[in-house]
């Protein structure tokens, strides 16, 4: 097919350059076989089958010097702390890789499985499920350890390249109201907020040509579908539709900020193929355009910073939360109250993941935790410059993580929303993006020269 092996003078120049990497593919299957509901939208979500497999993928990369990293991607709707704690910890022991050489990555597709206490109050207590959640979060983390492990293991020659593509089905859900979407494209009026239409790729091709990967990024909730059925919304239409193109390929997303973007209009299957395909485009039309060889080195860096909350619950504040006609906010003040009584105390703020990998001189990887907004990853990539990616929903599906701006006007990604996720307040503290920025630009001076 077009695009699975590249030209004779090109696979010239890999044989040639190949040694500057090594890097290592791996791939599993997580459609779950057992009634573990569909993750998110707040309510029982019984699966009653599957249009595509869910899968998780993996791509391990190590320099001439040997330092290594591995980035996994998966059709997650959130990972939880509580498993990628774990996932980090059995990934050290066994195969030696610091919490810096991992950043475990989920689409946010929300037609994907729950996992560990990831929204927990969103859901109405049902023991069986609590059981089924429990029996298919360990299931994956051994399944995430053994993948990394399967990757490592394929480690070989390779060449990376880097390149961008386009798509425009992301509207900013903010600043347009859903309902008037469809009509304001059908008439060529202006949709309105910042978006980031930038599809960025990487490919990893081995000496003889063949493409073994393509690992892609957009800023798009993947919520164009909320039905019960598996699949991996648009980004898993889009990997399929890649991997058709390109026999033996392994296509891999990222969601690279899409925080306050969603997929409009929206609610078909239709509508969901026609956005994947979109993506696909995208990722295609970069590949046929001059791609930029990532040269050699290998360096990363990793924190966790402290984000304050602007203020922690008390006891009072939760009981009149109790006590109101709103399922969830209710469930989860019973919830943070049955803790106060069993003797524990809330922290004022939560440790947020923030990564950085400087591959060669070309390309920057910044990785941060839960649901951030677009003007993350628009700020970054200015400071930063050409070959910055920006990856949000790394490590920890920890809530909405707004920037200043979109904290200052409020609203659903910005305002009261805490409790959602199970923190033990309503709003971070105003100043979450002044103490992001900073920890990534510690972190980018430690991987740049």
């Amino acid at each position: 097919m077009a695009g699975s092996q590249v030209t004779a003078a090109e696979g010239a120049e890999g044989d040639a350059i190949a040694t500057e990497w090594q890097a290592g593919v791996a791939r599993t299957v997580i459609t779950p076989k057992t009634a573990v509901w569909l993750a998110g939208y707040g309510s029982k979500r019984a699966p009653d089958g599957k249009l595509h497999d869910l899968w998780m993928k993996a791509l391990a990369l190590e320099d001439t010097k040997g330092n290594r990293a591995v980035l996994i991607t998966s059709d997650f709707q959130g990972v939880p702390k509580i498993m990628s704690d774990v996932v980090f910890q059995r990934v050290k022991e066994k195969y030696d890789l610091d919490r810096k050489q991992i950043m475990f990555t989920f689409s946010h597709n929300h037609c994907g499985p729950r996992l560990g206490d990831d929204l927990v109050d969103y859901y109405i207590v049902d023991p069986e499920q609590v059981k089924l959640v429990d029996e298919y979060t360990a299931e994956m983390v051994t399944a995430t350890v053994d993948l990394v492990g399967e990757a490592l293991a394929n480690l070989a020659p390779a060449t990376l390249k880097m390149g961008e593509g386009h798509a425009t089905f992301a509207v900013n859900r903010r600043n347009n109201r859903e309902a008037d979407v469809a009509n304001m494209l059908e008439t060529g009026i202006p949709l309105l907020g910042p978006v980031d239409h930038s599809v960025p790729i990487l490919t990893v091709t081995r000496p003889d040509g063949k493409l073994e990967a393509v690992l892609f990024g957009y800023a798009c909730h993947p919520t164009t579908l909320s039905f019960m059925t598996w699949c991996g919304d648009y980004p898993g239409f889009a990997q399929v539709e890649i991997e058709k193109n390109h026999p033996g390929t392994t296509a891999m997303f990222v969601n690279t900020c899409g925080g306050d973007q969603n997929p409009l209009p929206r609610r078909t299957v239709q509508l969901c193929e026609k956005y994947g395909h979109m993506l696909a485009v995208g990722v295609e039309e970069a590949l046929v355009q001059p791609l930029t060889r990532v040269s050699g080195g290998l360096r990363t860096a990793f924190e966790l910073v402290e984000l304050p909350y602007l203020k922690t619950v008390t006891r009072e504040d939760l009981n009149k939360f109790a006590a109101e006609n709103h399922e969830i906010r209710a469930r989860w003040a019973r919830r943070m109250l049955a803790k106060l009584d069993a003797g524990e105390t809330f922290s004022d703020s939560y440790p947020y993941p923030v990564h950085a990998w400087q591959l060669g001189k070309e390309m920057l990887v910044i990785g941060q935790g839960a649901e951030t907004v677009v003007d993350y990853a628009l700020r970054f990539k200015h400071e930063y410059g050409p070959g910055t990616w920006v990856c949000g929903y790394t490590d920890d599906m920890i809530s909405y993580i707004p920037s200043r701006r979109v904290w200052e006007e409020g609203g659903y990604e910005g305002g009261s929303s805490l409790y959602e996720y199970g923190r033990p307040a309503l709003r971070w503290a105003g100043d979450v993006e002044d103490r992001i920025a900073a920890s990534v630009k510690k972190l980018v001076e430690q991987v740049r020269d």
